[in-house]
């Protein structure tokens, strides 16, 4: 059985993302509410019941909403690393110690024929992680909150199948919108997360012979654009020499409508 993904859910409004390979299935964060997860699930025709664990990237809200509740009511282990766990918990509500584990930075966990990689990100969180899955020669990589991407991550996460990218804002209109100049400031720093522009030229770092395609992911809903954020994008990564569209397919993401089931 191929590996499989959907994005479930994608913004600053909540993030859930869906793995399956095998008799194995996963959720990468669940920053919804238990209910809504549940509807997402039924949207792609999968069984929240069957998940055989959490992934959780970090603490923040839209990453860890509905972690606790579908914990408890459908006995789904828990995987973060000793300073997440330490952040989260009081945000989460009790959950069973048999399904609470330790995952930390940098480490290969095997479920099955799957393995899942950690890697380290740079974001204002307790210590905040990614997740590089790898299934008979082929591999899926997460990377969704990061003020940058170092030379590090890049060799870790270097010639995917496909990825799933943060482009969250459009610096233009990032710094001519709304929010106060406070926030602005840690969006943009290096702790925050990584623009259209930004993204783009760290995708060109990453993609190579293997790489078909990259999903956008959290965009902004206050700073960016599906259109806008594709259209930076693609112009990046073809000044680059990419063809987007052939050699390179880019894909949206939704707040609240979840991608079609993709084979890696």
């Amino acid at each position: 059985m191929a590996l499989k993904f959907s994005v479930l859910a994608s913004g600053s409004t909540g993030n859930a993302i869906y793995v399956e390979a095998e008799e194995q299935s996963f959720l990468i964060d669940a920053g919804l509410s238990g209910k809504q997860i549940e509807g997402l699930f039924q949207q792609i025709n999968r069984d929240i019941k069957t998940v055989n664990g959490i992934f959780v990237t970090h603490e923040h809200a839209d990453h860890i909403k509905g972690v606790g509740i579908l914990a408890r009511k459908h006995k789904i282990p828990v995987y973060a690393n000793t300073k997440t766990w330490k952040a989260m918990e009081p945000l989460i509500g009790d959950i069973s110690p048999e399904l609470k584990f330790n995952f930390e930075m940098e480490k290969v966990i095997s479920f099955g024929s799957v393995d899942v990689e950690s890697f380290g990100v740079s974001h204002d969180a307790a210590e905040p992680m990614f997740y590089i899955f790898h299934h008979e020669g082929k591999k899926l990589v997460t990377i969704t909150d990061t003020g940058y991407v170092s030379n590090r991550m890049v060799g870790q996460i270097k010639n995917a199948d496909y990825y799933i990218f943060e482009s969250n804002h459009d610096v233009e209109m990032l710094r001519m919108g709304k929010y106060p100049w406070n926030i602005k400031r840690r969006i943009l720093s290096d702790v925050g997360h990584v623009s259209n522009e930004d993204a783009a030229y760290a995708m060109s770092e990453c993609i190579g012979d293997q790489t078909k395609g990259i999903y956008l992911a959290h965009l902004s809903k206050d700073n960016n654009m599906k259109e806008l954020a594709r259209m930076s994008v693609s112009q990046v990564l073809e000044e680059k020499g990419f063809i987007v569209g052939e050699q390179i397919a880019l894909y949206d993401t939704d707040p609240k409508i979840p991608t079609a089931l993709r084979a890696v």
